[in-house]
Order: structure tokens, then C-alpha cells, then sequence
């Protein structure tokens, strides 16, 4: 999956954290609250692991729960994003990603029905 940004921006690409790391991924960032399992510091090649702008525990497991609906995950990630500590962080990853080009690393088996897409999103806007 891969972000398209603005001809002055780079390009935001996404990867699963388990894919082998490439020459092309930049800043290669983790944007899962979890440490993926079964894969080791030194393997994953991680630059950056900025925790508050995933989605709370809280909110992770609803949205694993039964009741869960991805318009209202959505809604709530977003409502996450713009209060602290994650607007600050969210801010601070633009920065990031103003300085070259950058890689959002996930576990997540797929990542277009996940935070991801919404992360994405916020960081263009």
C-alpha cells in the first residue's frame, strides 16, 4: 500500500514490519502500539516508534471486540489524533516525513482495513 502526497512532500510508503527492509523505505517507522511478535529489535531496522499516535489500547480492543464498526473507529481514531499527547506526536511525524522519505511499518496482516489509511490521511491534511 502506498500513500501519494504532494509533489513538494515525499512519498509516505506503507509495509507490514515483517517484509525484509528496503534500500527505497527512508525513515522506516512503526506505527503499531504493539511490538510485533516473533521479530527482534535488530531485525526490524526501526528508526522511529512514535506510540502516541497509534490508536489507544482502549480503543485497539474495541475495535477487536465484537461490537466493533470501522466508521466508528475511525471516528474515534481521528478524535484521538487531534487531542494530546497524539496531536503533538502526529505533528512531530510530519516533520519527519518533511525530511525525506519515510516507510509506516505495521504488523497488521492487512493494513488498508486498519489505523493505517486514517494515519495516512492525517499525516496529508
Amino acid at each position: 500500500m502506498t500513500a501519494r502526497r504532494a509533489s513538494s512532500q515525499p512519498q509516505v510508503r506503507v509495509r507490514r514490519v515483517y517484509e525484509p527492509p528496503s534500500e527505497d523505505d527512508g525513515t522506516r517507522i512503526l506505527v503499531d502500539r504493539l511490538w510485533p511478535r516473533g521479530l527482534s529489535k535488530a531485525d526490524a531496522h526501526i528508526d522511529a516508534w512514535p506510540k502516541d499516535v497509534t490508536p489507544s489500547t482502549e480503543l485497539r480492543r474495541w475495535f477487536h471486540g465484537p461490537d466493533s464498526d470501522y466508521a466508528e473507529f475511525r471516528r474515534r481514531y481521528e478524535a484521538e489524533l487531534g487531542a494530546e499527547p497524539a496531536a503533538s506526536a502526529l505533528e512531530h511525524l510530519r516533520e519527519l516525513l518533511g525530511k525525506g522519505p519515510a516507510t509506516l511499518l505495521t504488523a497488521v496482516k492487512e493494513p488498508e482495513h486498519s489505523h493505517v489509511p486514517v494515519l495516512v490521511e492525517q499525516l496529508e491534511s
